[in-house]
């Protein structure tokens, strides 16, 4: 029982403390550091070519699982909020992707089993109350794509996924609601890419508190707004094109985004 006891909190100790003397300083980045972070994204999953397929396999699977559910007339308005939650979530998803381009950065062998690694980190506890951060604004997203469907075409009934996604092509309350959730959907991945454009990556590099990785990132985005509007537009159209066929991009979307967003992070973040 000590010993728990003990454990809980060597993993919070990170979440409202902060270890690190001097918070980090970010950098003024540009359109060269995008540049750099993506190439070396594609260089990262040269390297680690077969281990991070088979790792990334997970994304298309549960994409086609959420597809799978939508795939019910009254869960049809969810599907596109669901699989746009790729974007909310994906710093957390990306973490085994970081711990494998911070180990081949340092010279380490690094498979999928060693992306594992990362919950032996001194702030794993700290990076899944983040997680529960990026869960709650996932949340907060479906809830408002719910009630847009409710005051824009809620007053017409569709008896199947394929009627529905018809009606919202074809009509102008469909239209409207396009209209409405995209905007809409794109401030809840703003926030999202504000507060943990850098948070996940320094609380795996550094011995750093919750609050000053969040802290980090804002600083960040405060300082570059335009270069992170570039970053943050790239990755919608990356995922948006992952999405095609089938989901099946992903597997090579994911893993250069994910690799690109730890080198991104080291131009970032001094």
């Amino acid at each position: 029982m000590l010993n728990s006891g003990e454990k809980a909190v060597e993993l919070t100790s990170h979440v409202a403390s902060d270890q690190a003397r001097k918070p980090p300083v970010v950098n003024k980045i540009g359109m060269e550091d995008i540049r750099y972070a993506v190439k070396k994204g594609f260089e990262d999953l040269g390297a680690f070519r077969t281990d991070v397929m088979i790792l990334c396999l997970l994304y298309p699977v549960i994409g086609l699982l959420l597809v799978a559910v939508s795939f019910r007339a009254d869960m049809a308005p969810f599907a596109f909020p669901l699989l746009s939650g790729f974007a909310i979530l994906g710093p957390i998803a990306a973490v085994g992707l970081y711990e494998m381009s911070r180990r081949r950065e340092e010279g380490l062998d690094a498979s999928w089993s060693d992306a594992l690694s990362v919950l032996r980190a001194p702030s794993v506890g700290a990076m899944l109350v983040f997680g529960v951060y990026l869960l709650v604004i996932f949340a907060a997203w479906l809830a408002a794509a719910g009630i847009i469907h409710a005051q824009t075409m809620g007053g017409i009934e569709a008896r199947s996924p394929v009627e529905f996604f018809r009606n919202v092509l074809t009509t102008q309350e469909g239209l409207a609601m396009v209209a409405i959730g995209i905007p809409v959907g794109g401030v809840f991945a703003a926030i999202a890419l504000a507060i943990g454009i850098v948070t996940v990556p320094l609380l795996l590099d550094r011995d750093v508190g919750l609050a000053a990785a969040i802290g980090t990132s804002l600083a960040l985005v405060r300082r570059n707004p335009v270069t992170v509007g570039l970053w943050g537009a790239m990755i919608a159209v990356s995922l948006a094109l992952a999405a095609v066929p089938f989901l099946l991009g992903s597997v090579l979307v994911m893993p250069v985004l994910g690799h690109a967003s730890w080198h991104f992070y080291r131009r970032a973040v001094s």
